[in-house]
């Protein structure tokens, strides 16, 4: 199982180096770069759903999402509880999943935790797609 080094950077796990966002940059994309150049370990749950959400660094990212989302399976970032759950069960393509079924249990495990009283519809009728796959 792959632990990635937390005290890292996406720039330095991945060996790969963005510089400086381009001047007519979006804010999403401002974002991500920052984020691309901070230890993983610092991100905040935002941080963690918003490059999940772009497929950007998942073999270093998903881990540290995962130990989040089992510490508190409604993380929330900036848009409502779970949706850093909702990420990695909607935007970590099928092929990641299939190379790392150690993560996909734990996902599984997440979600089939869920309690459907404690849990916005939408949120639940996800986790209930994610494990029907």
């Amino acid at each position: 199982m792959y632990e990635p080094d937390k005290s890292r950077t996406l720039e330095e796990i991945e060996d790969d180096y963005w510089g400086e966002p381009p001047t007519d940059a979006t804010r999403l994309i401002s974002t991500a770069y920052a984020l691309h150049k901070q230890p993983i370990g610092a991100l905040g749950v935002e941080g963690l759903r918003l490059l999940i959400s772009q497929q950007i660094g998942l073999e270093a990212l998903v881990p540290v999402a995962l130990d989040q989302i089992e510490r508190d399976p409604l993380a929330e970032g900036d848009f409502y509880p779970g949706d850093l759950l909702d990420a990695l069960m909607r935007r970590v393509p099928e092929s990641h999943w299939q190379a790392h079924e150690d993560q996909r249990a734990r996902v599984r495990t997440v979600a089939e935790s869920l309690d459907p009283e404690e849990t916005f519809d939408l949120l639940y009728a996800r986790a209930t797609e994610f494990l029907s796959r």
